[in-house]
C-alpha cells in the first residue's frame, strides 16, 4: 500500500441509522414506543428519532442507552466502546512507532487502521489519525503527502466540539511543513497564528508554545533576523526549562547554536552545541546526536581547527549509519567535503560532495544541505580545471538557493560562477557576478 494513501473523511452516522438502532433495540427489548419515551418523552419524540426526523442530544442518547441496556456509543454510531478502545490501541502504537523514528512501520501501521478507525465515526480520532500520519510522512521525507493529511485534519478541527489548543497543533505541523518546503514566509505566518491561538485560548499549552517558538527562530534565522531568531530561541528555552521538557531543551540549544554561529558568536554557538549533545546523548537520540556532532564540526572549522573538525565529522557520520539515518549521514559527507575543500584536497572534496548529493537526491525537505553541497563540488571541479563540470553544478547550486530563498547562498553561488569566468578571462561576466553578489550581501551578516 502506498505511504501516501489518503484518510478519506469518517462517515458521519445519520439520524435515520441511529433511528434504525433505537426501534431494533426497542423491538427486541419487547417495547412499545411509549415504554420507552416513559415519562421522559412522548411517544411522538421516539417516533421521530426512529424515522430519522430529529437528532437526539447526547444527554439523550446515553439516557435510551441505559434504557435499552446497550453502550452509548454503541447507540449513535454502531460502534461499542470496545471498538473504540480498540483504535485507540493502534492510534498508541502508531504514535510510539512514529515516536521511536520508526517511519516506515508507523505509516504502515496508520493505513492498516483506517478501515477500523472510519467505522468508529469518531471525528475526534480521525483528526488524531490524520495528524499522527502526518508527522509520519513529514519525517520520512514525503512532505507534501503529510501536508494534505494536515490540511484535511485542519478542515474537521474547525468543528466547534475542537479547541483552540487542537487548531493550534495542527497550524504549527503545516508551518513545519511549509518550513521544510522552503515557503519561508508561509511557514512564518502559519507559526504565528498557532502562537496567537495557543495564547488566546486560556488553556494549558507550553508545550506546544515552545515548540512554536522554536521553530519560528528557524524561519527568522532564514531571514538573517538573528535578534527575532534570539529571541524566540530564548522563550523557548525557558518554556522548555520550566517543564524539564529534555527533548525540547536539546533541539532549542542546538538551534541557539546555529544563530549564535550566524551572528558569529562561535565560541558560544559550540558551548551551546555541547549542551544540546549532553541532552541528545540522554535521551539516546543517535540521529540528532550525529546532527549535532556535524554541527561540531563545522564550528570547529570556523574557528580554526580543520583537525578536530574533520574527527568531529567522522563521528557524525558513524553515528547516523548506527541508527540508519542516511540523510544525517549525507550531512556529514556534506561537511567533510567542505573541510577537504578548506584543506585544498580537491579530489576528496570532490568525491565526498558527489556521494552526499547522491544520498539526497530529490529530498527537496533537505535543499539547506544540497545547495551549499553543490556549491562545494562545483568548486572543488573549479579548482581541477574541470571548467564545464563546475558551471554545471554551481548553476545547480544557484537554482536551489533560489528555491530555497537563501539570497546568502544565492549570492555564495554567484561569487563562485564570478571565479570561474575570470578563470575564463570573461572579466566583464565576471564582474557583473561580483556586482550582483556585493549588492545582495549588503544587508548580510555572517
Amino acid at each position: 500500500m502506498s505511504a501516501t494513501r489518503q484518510l478519506r473523511p469518517a462517515a458521519q452516522p445519520g439520524s435515520a441509522r441511529l433511528g434504525e438502532r433505537v426501534r431494533q433495540l426497542r423491538v427486541a427489548a419487547g417495547l412499545t414506543q411509549t415504554d420507552l419515551a416513559g415519562d421522559r418523552f412522548s411517544k411522538e419524540y421516539v417516533s421521530q428519532i426512529e424515522r430519522g426526523k430529529t437528532r437526539p442530544t447526547r444527554e439523550t442518547i446515553e439516557w435510551l442507552a441505559s434504557k435499552l441496556g446497550v453502550d452509548a456509543g454503541f447507540l449513535e454510531r454502531g460502534v461499542s466502546a470496545d471498538e473504540r478502545s480498540r483504535v485507540e490501541t493502534m492510534l498508541a502504537r502508531a504514535e510510539a512507532l512514529t515516536n521511536g523514528e520508526r517511519y516506515p512501520e508507523a505509516i504502515e501501521e496508520y493505513n492498516n487502521m483506517q478501515t477500523a478507525l472510519l467505522a468508529t465515526g469518531a471525528v475526534d480520532l480521525e483528526v488524531r489519525a490524520l495528524s499522527g500520519f502526518a508527522w509520519a510522512l513529514v519525517q520520512s521525507g514525503d512532505v507534501r503527502a503529510g501536508l494534505s493529511q494536515l490540511e484535511r485534519a485542519r478542515e474537521l478541527t474547525e468543528r466547534a466540539d475542537f479547541s483552540d489548543i487542537d487548531r493550534a497543533d495542527l497550524l504549527y505541523r503545516m508551518g513545519v511543513c511549509r518550513y521544510k518546503l522552503s515557503s519561508n514566509a508561509t511557514a512564518l505566518g502559519l507559526f504565528n497564528e498557532a502562537l496567537a491561538l495557543a495564547e488566546g485560548s486560556n488553556l494549558p499549552c507550553d508545550a506546544l508554545r515552545a515548540e512554536i517558538f522554536h521553530s519560528r527562530a528557524l524561519c527568522y534565522r532564514k531571514q538573517r533576523d538573528f535578534e527575532a531568531a534570539r529571541e524566540d530561541v530564548e522563550r523557548a528555552l525557558e518554556l522548555a526549562e520550566a517543564l524539564d521538557d529534555r527533548r525540547t531543551m536539546a533541539d532549542v540549544f542546538l538551534n541557539a547554536s546555529l544563530v549564535a554561529e550566524r551572528m558569529g558568536q562561535w565560541v558560544l554557538a559550540r558551548s551551546y552545541a555541547e549542551r544540546a549533545r549532553g541532552h541528545y546523548l540522554e535521551l539516546n537520540d543517535g540521529r540528532n546526536f550525529a546532527g549535532v556532532l556535524n554541527n561540531l564540526g563545522g564550528l570547529n572549522l570556523l574557528l580554526g581547527r580543520p583537525e578536530q573538525a574533520i574527527e568531529h565529522l567522522k563521528a557524525s557520520f558513524s553515528a547516523a549509519l548506527e541508527v540508519d539515518s542516511i540523510e544525517t549521514a549525507a550531512q556529514a559527507e556534506g561537511s567533510l567535503a567542505t573541510v577537504h575543500l578548506h584543506l585544498g584536497q580537491w579530489d576528496q572534496a570532490e568525491e565526498l560532495a558527489r556521494h552526499a548529493l547522491s544520498l539526497l537526491t530529490d529530498r527537496e525537505d533537505y535543499l539547506h544541505e544540497i545547495a551549499p553541497t553543490q556549491l562545494v563540488l562545483g568548486r572543488a571541479l573549479l579548482e581541477q580545471d574541470k571548467l564545464e563540470d563546475a558551471e554545471q553544478w554551481l548553476r545547480a547550486s544557484d537554482s536551489s538557493a533560489e528555491r530555497l530563498e537563501s539570497i546568502g547562498h544565492r549570492a555564495a553561488a554567484w561569487i563562485a560562477l564570478g571565479d570561474l569566468e575570470t578563470r575564463r578571462n570573461n572579466q566583464p561576466e565576471a564582474a557583473r557576478l561580483y556586482r550582483l553578489a556585493a549588492e545582495a550581501l549588503q544587508d548580510v551578516r555572517f
